[in-house]
Protein backbone atom coordinates (compact mmCIF):
# COMPACT_ATOMS: atom_id res chain seq x y z
CA UNK A 1 0.00 0.00 0.00
CA UNK A 2 1.27 3.39 -1.15
CA UNK A 3 1.89 6.56 0.87
CA UNK A 4 -0.66 8.92 0.67
CA UNK A 5 -0.69 12.10 -0.74
CA UNK A 6 0.48 14.93 0.83
CA UNK A 7 -1.22 18.10 0.74
CA UNK A 8 0.99 21.22 -0.29
CA UNK A 9 0.15 23.75 2.21
CA UNK A 10 2.06 25.94 5.34
CA UNK A 11 2.35 23.92 8.44
CA UNK A 12 1.07 25.66 11.42
CA UNK A 13 2.87 23.97 14.07
CA UNK A 14 6.03 26.59 14.36
CA UNK A 15 8.13 23.22 15.60
CA UNK A 16 6.76 20.75 12.86
CA UNK A 17 7.47 23.56 10.35
CA UNK A 18 10.89 23.78 11.44
CA UNK A 19 11.50 20.38 11.67
CA UNK A 20 9.94 20.30 8.12
CA UNK A 21 12.42 22.97 6.93
CA UNK A 22 15.42 21.21 8.12
CA UNK A 23 14.82 17.97 6.62
CA UNK A 24 13.41 19.10 3.15
CA UNK A 25 16.61 21.88 2.92
CA UNK A 26 18.96 18.95 3.77
CA UNK A 27 17.42 17.17 0.66
CA UNK A 28 17.68 19.85 -1.65
CA UNK A 29 21.32 20.31 -0.63
CA UNK A 30 21.65 16.81 -1.41
CA UNK A 31 20.20 16.78 -4.33
CA UNK A 32 22.34 19.74 -5.71
CA UNK A 33 25.42 18.22 -5.02
CA UNK A 34 23.93 14.99 -6.84
CA UNK A 35 23.66 16.41 -9.70
CA UNK A 36 26.66 18.86 -9.75
CA UNK A 37 28.65 15.25 -9.17
CA UNK A 38 26.68 13.07 -12.24
CA UNK A 39 25.79 15.68 -14.91
CA UNK A 40 29.43 17.94 -14.51
CA UNK A 41 26.42 20.51 -14.08
CA UNK A 42 27.42 24.38 -12.11
CA UNK A 43 24.74 24.52 -9.71
CA UNK A 44 24.28 27.51 -7.23
CA UNK A 45 21.38 27.38 -4.16
CA UNK A 46 20.39 29.25 -1.72
CA UNK A 47 18.09 29.35 0.82
CA UNK A 48 16.78 32.07 3.28
CA UNK A 49 14.62 30.71 6.30
CA UNK A 50 11.38 32.34 7.72
CA UNK A 51 14.08 33.62 10.16
CA UNK A 52 16.46 35.07 7.97
CA UNK A 53 19.13 32.61 8.23
CA UNK A 54 20.97 31.95 4.83
CA UNK A 55 21.60 28.53 3.92
CA UNK A 56 24.06 27.80 0.32
CA UNK A 57 25.37 25.72 -1.95
CA UNK A 58 27.56 26.37 -4.62
CA UNK A 59 29.21 24.09 -7.14
CA UNK A 60 32.85 23.89 -6.49
CA UNK A 61 33.99 24.64 -9.80
CA UNK A 62 32.15 27.93 -10.29
CA UNK A 63 31.18 31.05 -7.34
CA UNK A 64 27.96 32.15 -7.23
CA UNK A 65 29.26 35.72 -8.71
CA UNK A 66 30.45 33.94 -11.80
CA UNK A 67 26.95 32.05 -11.84
CA UNK A 68 24.62 35.29 -11.80
CA UNK A 69 27.09 36.58 -14.50
CA UNK A 70 26.50 34.05 -16.62
CA UNK A 71 22.48 34.15 -15.98
CA UNK A 72 22.31 38.13 -16.44
CA UNK A 73 24.56 38.01 -19.69
CA UNK A 74 22.10 34.22 -20.93
CA UNK A 75 18.75 35.80 -19.55
CA UNK A 76 19.21 39.48 -20.53
CA UNK A 77 17.89 40.87 -17.28
CA UNK A 78 19.35 43.52 -15.77
CA UNK A 79 20.10 42.57 -11.94
CA UNK A 80 23.16 45.19 -11.70
CA UNK A 81 22.01 48.14 -13.30
CA UNK A 82 20.18 50.19 -10.87
CA UNK A 83 22.64 49.23 -7.77
CA UNK A 84 25.57 50.02 -10.37
CA UNK A 85 24.02 53.18 -11.15
CA UNK A 86 23.29 54.50 -7.58
CA UNK A 87 26.62 53.92 -6.93
CA UNK A 88 28.04 55.70 -10.11
CA UNK A 89 26.03 58.71 -9.15
CA UNK A 90 27.28 58.56 -6.17
CA UNK A 91 31.06 58.15 -7.13
CA UNK A 92 30.62 61.01 -9.28
CA UNK A 93 28.66 63.16 -6.65
CA UNK A 94 32.48 62.57 -4.50
CA UNK A 95 34.41 63.56 -7.22
CA UNK A 96 32.79 67.31 -7.82
CA UNK A 97 33.19 67.39 -4.02
CA UNK A 98 36.46 66.78 -4.00
CA UNK A 99 37.40 68.57 -7.13
CA UNK A 100 35.51 71.66 -5.06
CA UNK A 101 37.37 71.47 -2.25
CA UNK A 102 40.30 71.28 -4.15
CA UNK A 103 39.75 74.47 -6.16
CA UNK A 104 38.53 76.07 -2.56
CA UNK A 105 42.02 74.78 -1.18
CA UNK A 106 44.01 76.11 -3.62
CA UNK A 107 42.31 80.16 -3.56
CA UNK A 108 42.63 79.71 0.43
CA UNK A 109 46.75 78.96 -0.45
CA UNK A 110 46.38 82.52 -2.94
CA UNK A 111 46.38 80.32 -6.09
CA UNK A 112 44.50 80.79 -9.03
CA UNK A 113 42.58 83.80 -7.70
CA UNK A 114 43.36 86.65 -10.13
CA UNK A 115 39.74 85.74 -12.34
CA UNK A 116 37.85 85.47 -8.97
CA UNK A 117 34.84 88.08 -8.69
CA UNK A 118 35.14 90.78 -5.71
CA UNK A 119 32.47 89.15 -4.09
CA UNK A 120 34.17 85.91 -3.61
CA UNK A 121 37.24 87.68 -2.90
CA UNK A 122 35.63 88.87 0.45
CA UNK A 123 34.11 85.28 1.35
CA UNK A 124 37.86 84.26 0.93
CA UNK A 125 39.10 86.98 2.90
CA UNK A 126 36.66 86.46 5.53
CA UNK A 127 37.43 82.69 5.78
CA UNK A 128 41.24 83.66 6.19
CA UNK A 129 39.99 85.86 8.77
CA UNK A 130 38.12 83.60 10.57
CA UNK A 131 40.93 80.40 10.45
CA UNK A 132 43.47 83.04 12.11
CA UNK A 133 41.63 84.09 14.76
CA UNK A 134 41.13 80.37 15.76
CA UNK A 135 44.90 79.85 15.07
CA UNK A 136 45.51 82.96 17.32
CA UNK A 137 43.07 81.58 20.33
CA UNK A 138 44.48 78.06 19.92
CA UNK A 139 48.05 79.79 20.47
CA UNK A 140 46.99 81.27 23.23
CA UNK A 141 45.35 78.02 24.89
CA UNK A 142 48.23 76.23 24.37
CA UNK A 143 50.31 79.00 26.25
CA UNK A 144 47.98 79.21 28.78
CA UNK A 145 48.27 75.35 29.88
CA UNK A 146 52.14 75.49 29.57
CA UNK A 147 52.37 78.06 31.93
CA UNK A 148 49.36 76.26 34.08
CA UNK A 149 52.04 73.01 34.03
CA UNK A 150 54.92 74.91 34.43
CA UNK A 151 53.14 75.97 38.19
CA UNK A 152 52.18 73.12 38.97
CA UNK A 153 55.92 71.41 38.41
CA UNK A 154 57.19 74.30 40.31
CA UNK A 155 54.66 73.69 43.06
CA UNK A 156 55.74 70.14 43.09
CA UNK A 157 59.40 70.59 42.75
CA UNK A 158 59.02 73.00 46.37
CA UNK A 159 57.14 70.23 47.65
CA UNK A 160 59.69 67.85 47.18
CA UNK A 161 62.31 69.92 48.41
CA UNK A 162 60.83 70.44 51.59
CA UNK A 163 60.46 66.80 51.67
CA UNK A 164 63.93 66.20 50.93
CA UNK A 165 65.27 68.59 53.60
CA UNK A 166 63.27 67.03 56.17
CA UNK A 167 64.43 63.90 55.44
CA UNK A 168 68.28 65.26 55.61
CA UNK A 169 67.58 66.70 59.32
CA UNK A 170 65.90 63.60 60.38
CA UNK A 171 68.39 61.26 59.25
CA UNK A 172 71.20 64.20 60.58
CA UNK A 173 69.61 63.93 64.08
CA UNK A 174 69.23 60.23 64.12
CA UNK A 175 73.09 60.21 62.91
CA UNK A 176 73.71 62.51 66.34
CA UNK A 177 71.62 60.35 68.66
CA UNK A 178 73.42 57.32 67.62
CA UNK A 179 77.11 58.40 67.50
CA UNK A 180 76.36 60.07 71.36
CA UNK A 181 74.93 56.66 72.59
CA UNK A 182 77.88 55.12 70.89
CA UNK A 183 80.03 57.39 72.51
CA UNK A 184 78.05 56.66 76.65
CA UNK A 185 78.38 53.45 75.78
CA UNK A 186 82.44 53.69 75.53
CA UNK A 187 82.52 55.43 78.78
CA UNK A 188 80.46 52.89 80.79
CA UNK A 189 82.44 49.84 79.60
CA UNK A 190 85.84 52.42 80.33
CA UNK A 191 84.58 52.35 83.80
CA UNK A 192 83.59 49.18 84.26
CA UNK A 193 86.81 47.95 83.16
CA UNK A 194 89.36 50.22 84.97
CA UNK A 195 89.79 49.14 88.83
CA UNK A 196 88.15 51.31 91.39
CA UNK A 197 90.92 52.35 93.54
CA UNK A 198 92.64 53.89 90.01
CA UNK A 199 89.44 55.95 88.97
CA UNK A 200 89.84 59.99 88.90
CA UNK A 201 88.46 60.87 92.62
CA UNK A 202 87.31 64.00 93.05
CA UNK A 203 90.18 66.43 95.33
CA UNK A 204 87.56 67.82 97.93
CA UNK A 205 85.08 65.14 98.18
CA UNK A 206 82.92 67.33 100.32
CA UNK A 207 82.68 69.92 97.91
CA UNK A 208 79.12 68.87 96.46
CA UNK A 209 77.62 68.54 99.74
CA UNK A 210 78.95 72.28 100.75
CA UNK A 211 77.63 73.88 97.82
Amino acid sequence: MGRGKIEIKRIENSSNRQVTYSKRRSGIIKKAKEITVLCDAQVSLVIFASSGRMHEYCSPSTTVVDLLDKYHKQSGKRLWDAKHENLSNEIDRIKKENESMQIELRHLKGQDISSLPHKELMAIEEALDTGLAAVRKKQMEFHSMLEQNEKILDEEFKHLQFVLQQQEMAMEESAMEMENAYHQQRVRDYNSQVPFAFRVQPIQPNLQERM
